[in-house]
């Protein structure tokens, strides 16, 4: 098959054999159960990290059954407080979420024009036309924090018409544990549990193949692991509700056969291995040839975006998050507080043995608060039958141990009290509250600078997307100039987040805008700007309603009327410099008339020369050949004189007597 046929088919399942589909999917759920493989031990510490974060208490049967099983909320905690500065932070309230950068020279202004329209029409995309981006923003800062990796599919939706930016859990999304990177992994496979119903719907709208018949689902194994963990309620086991598990996986295939693997979109069903859909994941202009048209190298389409917590130390592609950090420390803590609650209870109900001495009915015996019961024995006998089992009280030292590390996660997480909003001493001052705030938050600004860089590589992805489908009549009324789609043509890295890394708190910007309040005495800063920093830092929603027009001053008459004069006397300067120019170009044409003139007799004097001198020649060579004629002609007269005489001497001598010999 050919480049230009794969590029051109919406679903090559269509135009392939049955052995070349049967091999595809083959290759595609081997490789999705060698990249599962892979990382099984960090599924099974993500689903421990879950249940802490979610603080689930699963029944105890030891020490005793129904023993405390009490959750301390660490985990939980340090998630909450990322994600309550850092979704402010990074998605700020006034909408300004996308801010195009110029690179280079702008001596016009029209590039800052061009990236003033695409960072409002872009700010308008991701906060308005795409309903789910923000709310799976919210939702990716509380779960990063915890899983440590958390990913974000870009992509034009053909059934919506509109672009989509979905939150992608890492469970779902399989890559292998030791790939270097998500653009340079071999292949990576996101997960969906689908019910017949929704098969059944793509395949008449075209996205999946209508000729594949798939079975019954069965319920795979797979099928129930994804169902405990994903957020789809309703699924039940082997019967009509029983989803299929598809896997949409992105991988190289030599589908041409000129030994180089091409990038494509493979949807295969997981139990059965048929291929849905196959569709090419490059475009023509992706693709590197040489002169002799052979391909070089093809730069995939990446549709997913990692947002990274902190970067894995052993290298694995899946990075760490508080799950990892506080996790045994989470676990820890909840256990030295159950042994606590333990402890006390074993202290406070007591328990032991009573001697078959003491006259008494056996059997279990409550008490009420208050009440007193007459028994058959004395008191010294009551001492010496009854004997409480030994039980030490809770020990002080677990306590202890209990603080340091609660004290320690709070500090590995930045979760100090002073950050959580608790006063600090009474005597404590300003400076150094701010700047313990500040220190405190040094770990979460690095967070942020990670995050950050994610979000340009997702606004790159929907600059990208905007140059191919935007409609060219698009028209947004927030806009000041309507967007045109030729506007996404330039370079998408000039893209980047509008939030600020390094001002992540109010009262950050606040006091920037403090420092800036003061510097307005030096009269060397624009009021109107400061202003508008000022009303922007204490997030009051659009600013610019509440700066003033600047009035213009009346003119003076005076001032007009030298104002008219200058311009009466420019436009006589400029009339007059009209009718110079205007002399010049005329002397210059009659100097270019009589120079073409006087060219065009030398070309003529030169021709007439040319024309002698080539006559004189003719004349002198007719000459010559009339002499050498002449010559040649006398030659041959004498030639001829001279063999007429040779001839008339031989006759004479012929005609001549012989003399006899003379006799004695």
């Amino acid at each position: 098959m050919k480049i230009q046929d794969i590029l051109e088919a919406d679903n090559l399942v269509d135009k392939l054999d049955e052995d070349v589909l049967l091999k595809i999917g083959q290759q595609v759920v081997e490789g999705f159960d060698a990249d599962k493989d892979s990382r099984q031990p960090w599924e099974k510490d993500v689903e421990s990290w879950t249940k802490l974060a979610l603080q689930i208490s699963d029944k105890k049967t030891y020490p005793w059954p129904n023993a405390s099983n009490v959750k301390y909320p660490l985990l939980a905690t340090a998630a909450m407080q990322f994600a309550a500065r850092a979704y402010p932070s990074l998605v700020p309230s006034d909408g300004k979420v996308v801010k195009c950068k110029v690179i280079g020279a702008d001596p016009t202004g029209e590039k800052s024009l061009r990236a003033a329209r695409i960072s409002k029409h872009m700010s308008y995309q991701v906060m308005h036309e795409m309903e789910e981006w923000e709310e799976d923003m919210d939702r990716l800062m509380l779960i990063l924090p915890i899983l440590g990796t958390v990913f974000k599919k870009t992509y034009w939706d053909a059934e919506k018409q509109r672009n989509i930016s979905c939150l992608v859990l890492p469970r779902d999304l399989v890559v292998n544990y030791w790939a270097t990177s998500l653009e340079d992994a071999e292949r990576k496979t996101q997960i969906y549990l689908m019910p017949a119903r929704k098969v059944k719907e793509k395949q008449l709208l075209g996205i999946y193949n209508k000729d594949v018949v798939l079975g019954d689902p069965s319920g795979t194994e797979l099928t129930k692991q994804v169902s405990k963990q994903t957020t789809n309620a309703g699924f039940g086991e082997n019967d009509e509700t029983t989803p299929y598990t598809i896997l949409e996986q992105h991988m190289y295939y030599d589908l041409d056969e000129d030994g180089y693997a091409e990038p494509y979109i493979a949807t295969v069903e997981y139990e059965s291995g048929k291929v849905l859909r196959l569709k090419a994941r490059f475009g023509a202009d992706d693709i590197l040839v040489t002169a002799d048209s052979e391909v070089v190298t093809i730069t995939a389409t990446e549709y997913y975006t990692k947002y990274t917590f902190v970067p894995n130390p052993d290298g694995g592609f899946y990075d760490i998050g508080f799950g990892r950090l506080l996790g045994t420390i989470n676990a820890s803590v909840d256990t030295l507080i159950n042994q606590l609650m333990d402890a006390g209870t074993l202290s406070n109900l007591q328990a032991g043995f009573i001697g078959k001495g003491l006259r008494i009915k056996m059997g279990e015996a409550r008490f009420t608060p208050g009440e007193w019961k007459a028994v058959n024995a004395t008191g010294d006998d009551l001492k010496k039958q009854i004997l409480p089992l030994p039980v030490n009280p809770p020990n002080p030292v677990l306590m202890q141990l209990l603080q340091y590390l609660v004290q320690a996660g709070k500090e590995l997480a930045s979760v100090a009290e002073i950050m959580t909003g608790k006063m600090p001493g009474q005597n404590t001052p300003a400076n150094t509250t701010a700047m313990a705030v500040e220190q405190g938050m040094k770990v979460f600004t690095a967070i942020y600078k990670r995050i950050f860089r994610s979000m340009a590589k997702e606004f790159r992805k929907l600059y990208k997307l905007n140059a191919q489908y935007l409609n060219p009549e698009t028209e947004v009324a927030i806009l000041d100039e309507p967007i045109e789609q030729s506007d996404y043509f330039g370079d998408p890295n000039d893209l980047i987040p509008a939030a600020d890394p390094a001002a992540t708190t109010s009262q950050e910007k606040q006091a920037k805008a403090q420092m800036l309040m003061q510097m307005m005495g030096l009269g060397t800063l624009n009021p109107m700007a400061v202003t508008q920093f000022v009303l922007e830092a204490a997030e009051i929603p659009q600013p610019e309603q509440f700066l003033m027009q600047q009035q213009q001053p009346q003119p003076d008459p005076k001032a007009q009327a030298l104002q008219m004069k200058a311009q009466i006397d420019q436009q006589k300067a400029q009339m007059d410099m009209q009718m110079n120019q205007t002399k010049m170009q005329q002397q210059l044409a009659a100097e270019n008339e009589k120079h073409q003139m006087n060219m065009q007799a030398k070309m003529q004097e030169l021709k007439l020369k040319e024309v002698e001198t080539a006559l004189k020649a003719r004349e002198a060579q007719m000459n010559h050949q009339q002499t050498m004629q002449q010559a040649d002609d006398t030659h041959r007269g004498n030639m001829s004189r001279q063999q007429q005489q040779m001839m008339l001497d031989r006759i004479k001598a012929s005609q001549q007597p012989q003399k006899g010999p003379t006799k004695k």
